[in-house]
């Protein structure tokens, strides 16, 4: 009996060892060899921290392209979906606002046109991305607020598509902060 208790502390000991010391080492040893040295990638303009790449903003002004809704406040520290089911009155109501929200800021597109996401929230309340279409659908606005043409506008929300993996796993997307921060460039040329 005592044999197996030295036994199972012993096992405790090494489990604790491995998994309190020399996983996260080589974890924090690999994300060394990554971009951001393991803090996250961060986005700049002017010399100042504007973002993380990784995780969505809250985009309200007209001269800027719109990222998904979030249930969480695009808070990091407790990322989350709303856990409302398609069915839930509170929910689609929510949803209804965000679309006649969208709709007063884009008279010029019909209801059927507003995509999906730009009136729902993403799984972790986080998503940085949005499509290639939700950006294409907001591109008159931004260009009218910014008093630059649309075609230049396009162009810029074409040069953003992120491809998927081998142009065959998951869709296209386009990073809302990465397309800002370019957008605020392209006013000054």
């Amino acid at each position: 009996m005592i044999k197996r208790i030295i036994a199972i502390n012993i096992f405790t000991f090494l489990c604790m060892l491995l998994l309190s010391v020399a996983y996260p080492m080589v974890i924090w040893g690999v994300a060394q060899f990554s971009n951001g040295h393991g803090k996250g990638r961060t986005l700049s303009y002017k010399g100042k921290t504007v973002g993380f790449q990784q995780e969505g903003q809250f985009f309200t002004g007209n001269g800027y392209f719109w990222g998904r809704p979030s249930a969480v406040d695009y808070n990091g520290a407790g990322s989350g979906g709303s856990n409302k089911g398609p069915s839930n009155p509170v929910y689609l109501e929510e949803v209804e606002t965000r679309i006649d929200t969208f709709l007063m800021h884009h008279p010029y597109l019909h209801r059927s046109e507003v995509t999906a996401e730009m009136v729902t929230a993403s799984g972790s309340g986080l998503d940085p991305h949005i499509s290639p279409a939700s950006a294409f659908i907001q591109v008159k606005r931004i260009a009218g607020e910014r008093k630059i043409g649309e075609n230049k506008v396009r162009e810029l929300v074409e040069q953003h598509i992120q491809q998927p993996l081998l142009n065959a796993f998951g869709p296209s997307t386009i990073n809302v902060l990465e397309l800002n921060r370019a957008l605020e460039t392209l006013n000054k040329k």
